[in-house]
């Protein structure tokens, strides 16, 4: 069987925590798709990451004070639906659930705190979907 395999949607500001859940993802026995290890340069960012997320197995998005109303948080709601994916939404601390955006709130969400806790979360939900 091979390895599960998600998406990491996120903002650049995030990027440090990230990789960090992505590494502690990957002991876990989940890859993951992140843009700045896939995308190479000359590579055309629509073309890597919808070759991304066709071939994830769920979208992990996270959610921050910074992006928590930007377009492309929404962009990754639909992409997950539209490719018929699941969506993990990751929570950064200190956001109020009413400030989550409804499509995301209704959604069971991960609390963002340590990347290795979350990184468990996120593992055990698409481990458990592939079974």
């Amino acid at each position: 069987m091979t390895e599960p395999k998600v998406f990491i949607a996120h903002s650049r500001s995030d990027i440090k925590w990230v990789r960090q859940f992505v590494e502690a993802l990957r002991k876990q026995g989940v890859d993951a798709w992140l843009d700045d290890w896939q995308v190479e340069p000359g590579d055309s960012w629509q073309e890597k990451i919808e070759s991304g997320l066709r071939s994830s197995d769920a979208i992990v998005s996270m959610l921050t004070a910074e992006n928590i109303q930007s377009p492309e948080l929404f962009a990754d709601l639909g992409m997950a639906i539209g490719l018929g994916k699941p969506l993990i939404p990751i929570v950064a601390v200190g956001i109020e659930s009413s400030a989550i955006p409804a499509a995301f709130r209704s959604r069971q969400y991960v609390m963002r705190g340590e990347p290795d806790e979350a990184a468990r979360e996120v593992a055990e939900a698409v481990k458990r979907r592939a079974a």
